[in-house]
């Protein structure tokens, strides 16, 4: 009886340790995938354009180029040591416009900052109708010059206020940039939607084509 009671519990001892063990393991592979894992970034949209602007100038000094940043096309993030930030970018190469991604590794508590990879996109160029950031400091001015031609066009004494942009829009045709926005204004006690097109020219001045 002694000898089975041994056996019983030696057995017990051995799959609460396995069990431990299991436990531990799914935890290493938790967090293993949190650290490892991409996401959209959510900083600012003048910390992702610093970036951008950081991975270029990197680029141009170490290849001698003479690339332009465009605009930011997307913005992701993995935790590692710190955060790399994966960058898809519009840039104008000898005029012009390509599409380039970026790997630029950031360790904030040392003001460490390092270009990782610099390479042009695998699937080519994607200079269509591009779905950007709402909060992008080019749509804010661009929705704020629509507000101003929609407010001169309506005769109405009570002015528009910006609620909202739903939905953003641009498409990068030679020197000019395209916007289709789609706004939620108040006037009063109306709220309306508006959908608008406008081109910002080379000398950055707007110019709306319909709303």
């Amino acid at each position: 009886m002694n000898g089975w009671r041994r056996l019983t519990v030696v057995v017990i001892v051995l799959c609460a340790f396995w069990e431990l063990g299991d436990c531990r393991e799914r935890d290493d592979n938790l967090i293993r995938m949190k650290l490892g894992g991409f996401r959209d970034s959510h900083n600012s949209a003048a910390e992702i354009q610093s970036l951008a602007q950081f991975a270029v100038q990197q680029h141009n000094q170490k290849q001698n180029a003479f690339l332009e940043l465009s605009r930011v096309l997307k913005a992701k993030e993995q935790v590692v040591a710190g955060k790399i930030y994966h960058l898809t970018l519009e840039v104008v190469d000898a005029g012009k416009n390509t599409v380039y991604e970026a790997k630029v590794w950031v360790k904030p508590w040392i003001n460490f900052k390092q270009l990782q990879e610099f390479k042009p996109a695998p699937d080519g160029p994607k200079l269509g109708w591009q779905t950007v950031p709402t909060n992008d400091p080019q749509v804010l001015d661009a929705a704020n010059h629509a507000i101003k031609s929609i407010q001169q066009r309506s005769n109405s004494l009570f002015p528009y206020e910006l609620l909202e942009i739903l939905l953003a829009k641009i498409k990068v045709i030679e020197d000019y940039i395209r916007f289709e926005l789609l706004l939620k204004l108040r006037r009063g006690n109306k709220e309306e939607n508006f959908k608008v097109e406008i081109t910002k020219n080379k000398e950055g001045k707007f110019l709306m084509n319909y709303v």
